[in-house]
């Protein structure tokens, strides 16, 4: 059931503010990734301990999408979001002032569990707003992170250059505290219990089809974001060893990555759009075939040519997979708990995405190989299937929206 502020033009104004608060508070994400270099050189650390600051804000950030999105149900968007602007320029300023690399890893927690607003917790937010076109704004939304590494990094380069990652992180802070908590001051505009209402209705109907508590179903699906994010992670987080591995260079690996995450924003896009005809649990089955059957292909071929192809390919596979998650809670779940809930289940995801990465790393240092690593994608990708496919046979949602 729908109601008139659903898929409105106050929707789609609050989706293209939401997509501007996603792009700039998801920079710290990308930040630690271009600064570890630099971070190494100044501690005289190891590559193990110059890693730990991007391990901590993945905790951070896994942990923060549950935290926030809780704090969205109570309290609403924009003073989650005020809290987290302040949170995320605080772990800057920390950040720059440390003296050691575990004080500097402890301010990327916080680092972490601030830029986390910027994904799950905007999802929910974005998914009261829309009805009908639930799909394509969930999915708009989840680009946001996608369009920070793309748009931050190289500008990040150049500051990093130019006055090192200390100045990185202080202009990070302005940013923040100047974008984010006055478009957030835009989005104060709350939603009608009467929208709410109607949106109960249809996600209690789908809720009796599948036979599943709404506890029950969150921890299935939590389940579910571990499988596909563990095969995620393969190529995402080892696509450069591999491609060293193989004499072809970092520089070809990281072209790869790039092109997997220009792939993912395409691929929630075209996702988006599909959810809104299917539904999220048809769209999530969708992806996650796709996406095994990508994971298949780098098993026979490994030169530089189609490695790119393949690359591409995984990306336009897998960018879809994510955001379905929301879909599927909105759509089955009470909508005043969406924001706990889709923190979870994508908490979830990322903590599949950080152990799927040590498995790999830790199968290749067994086989001295990747062979082995993509399999074991596969298989974790089986059971993110098999749970698609069961939930979809008990299962008939009406994703249609029904005038109230």
């Amino acid at each position: 059931m729908s109601h008139p502020v659903h898929d409105s033009t106050y929707s789609w104004f609050r989706l293209a503010i939401t997509l501007a608060i996603a792009a700039v508070s998801s920079a710290g994400m990308w930040a630690v990734i271009v600064v570890m270099p630099a971070i190494e050189a100044q501690f005289g650390t190891g590559r193990a301990a110059s890693s730990m600051p991007y391990t901590l804000t993945m905790v951070g950030f896994a942990f923060g999408n549950m935290w926030l999105g809780r704090l969205v149900d109570r309290m609403g968007v924009t003073r989650a979001l005020v809290g987290a602007a302040l949170l995320s320029a605080l772990s800057y300023l920390l950040a720059t002032l440390a003296p050691t690399i575990l004080l500097l890893s402890m301010a990327h927690l916080l680092m972490g569990l601030g830029t986390a607003i910027g994904f799950g917790p905007l999802m929910a937010d974005i998914s009261h707003w829309f009805m009908r076109r639930r799909g394509i704004a969930v999915a708009v939304v989840a680009s946001g992170n996608y369009l920070a590494g793309a748009i931050w990094p190289a500008l990040m380069a150049d500051v990093l250059a130019g006055r090192g990652w200390q100045a990185v992180y202080l202009s990070l802070a302005a940013l923040t505290l100047a974008v984010v908590i006055p478009l957030s001051l835009v989005l104060r505009r709350r939603l009608p219990d009467e929208a709410h209402l109607a949106a109960a209705a249809t996600a209690q109907i789908n809720a009796r089809s599948v036979g599943l508590s709404p506890r029950a179903l969150q921890y299935l699906l939590g389940v579910a974001g571990i499988g596909c994010c563990v095969a995620m992670s393969m190529p995402q987080v080892h696509i450069v060893s591999y491609c060293v591995g193989l004499g072809y260079g970092p520089a070809v690996g990281a072209e790869m990555l790039s092109l997997m995450l220009l792939g993912g924003i395409v691929s929630r896009i075209i996702s988006g759009l599909v959810a809104d005809r299917l539904g999220g649990l048809r769209t999530l089955l969708i992806g996650s075939v796709l996406q095994c059957a990508a994971l298949f292909l780098f098993l026979p071929y490994d030169g530089m040519v189609p490695l790119y192809v393949i690359s591409t390919l995984f990306g336009l596979s897998q960018g879809g997979i994510v955001p379905s998650y929301a879909l599927v809670v909105r759509e089955y779940m009470p909508p005043r708990e969406a924001g706990a809930r889709v923190g979870f289940v994508l908490m979830m995801t990322i903590l599949g995405m950080a152990l799927g990465g040590w498995m790999s790393g830790w199968i290749y240092d067994l086989t001295a190989s990747y062979q082995l690593a993509f399999i074991n994608g596969i298989a974790w990708n089986g059971l993110n299937i098999a749970i698609a496919l069961w939930l979809l046979s008990r299962s008939r949602p009406r994703t249609q929206a029904v005038p109230a």
